[in-house]
């Protein structure tokens, strides 16, 4: 079937201008040619997708139902001719990750990154924030903590406050943070942060007898199934808010660290690892913006290693 792409850029065109003249002069040509063009296109379908009026145009509901067809086949041309004319060629990057980090920040991003740098052959690694970068490969790898580790250039990527999060139902009846007494506090393999948070609220710590846990994704699965109150990382737990499986009972917030990107002192800086690193810290300057959808299947070619006990 021949497509008339010429006259469906017309009818593009001058459906978001609604005005031939501005039309013909974004695609250079005479504003009879734009006008023939929908012309013979509303003649191959049968319908007028304009109405003329005396200063402009008006988009019938033919029209309507097309524009957004015809625009988003436009944009898919247009990103597919720029992947072909990207001489660059494809580099692997190797990423190691917190896995907290891994699931709540960077997932729903990916779609972004893979449109921003589609030469960059990305593979996530996630670990525990126990990491050997030379041993294992790594071009980067994300942490948590005060950004101090030996060998390493470290960037901040965002500050990670915890506070406390439940269930719904866990929540109910708090009024103080000497509420929590009564419940099952779930730990972490840093053991101090309980006492910490307790000392913050100016209530003295309860001892803490709750299970323990290595990471934070395995801590809030477990809050979230009612197991007991957690102390995580706010910012990495917004989706489970929002679906309300999780709740923030208590404004306070703890600073325990922040999230870093970092690289041997030893690498220099691959054009893979620029790209990722630019992206990665204009995303967090951006933090305040919500959090895409999460995509029903996987956006980007991505392997996984399963977290280190």
């Amino acid at each position: 079937m021949h497509l008339p792409l010429n006259a469906l850029r017309a009818f593009e065109a001058s459906a978001r201008h609604l005005n031939l003249t501005r039309a013909a002069q974004e695609l250079h040509v005479t504003q009879t040619a734009v006008s023939q063009h929908i012309r013979k296109l509303e003649d191959r379908l049968g319908k007028p997708l304009f109405r003329r009026l005396p200063r402009g145009l008006a988009l019938t509901d033919e029209g309507q139902a097309l524009l957004p067809v015809v625009t988003e086949s436009f944009s898919n041309l247009a990103r597919a001719l720029e992947k072909l004319g990207d001489t660059r060629p494809r580099e692997v990057l190797t990423v190691g990750a917190v896995g907290t980090f891994a699931v709540g920040w960077l997932l729903p991003r990916l779609r972004d990154f893979q449109q921003a740098c589609p030469f960059v052959d990305l593979r996530l690694l996630t670990h525990n924030n126990r990491v050997d970068m030379a041993g294992e490969g790594l071009d980067y790898a994300i942490r948590f903590g005060d950004g101090a580790w030996h060998g390493t250039h470290a960037e901040r990527i965002m500050d990670a406050p915890m506070s406390v999060m439940c269930t719904p139902a866990l929540a109910h009846g708090l009024r103080s943070a000497a509420d929590l007494a009564r419940q099952p506090l779930l730990r972490s393999y840093r053991t101090d942060e309980w006492a910490a948070w307790f000392e913050a609220a100016g209530t003295p710590s309860p001892i803490v007898r709750g299970a323990v846990f290595d990471s934070s994704l395995t801590l809030a699965e477990a809050a979230a199934q009612g197991a007991g109150m957690a102390l995580l990382p706010v910012k990495m737990f917004t989706r489970e808010l929002q679906q309300g499986r999780l709740v923030q009972p208590f404004a306070l917030e703890l600073d325990r660290g922040a999230y870093w990107l970092t690289h041997l002192q030893s690498r220099s800086p691959s054009a893979a690892m620029q790209a990722f690193g630019q992206w990665l810290l204009a995303q967090a300057q951006a933090q305040a913006t919500p959090l895409p959808p999460a995509p029903a299947t996987m956006p980007m070619p991505v392997h996984f290693k399963r977290d280190e006990y």
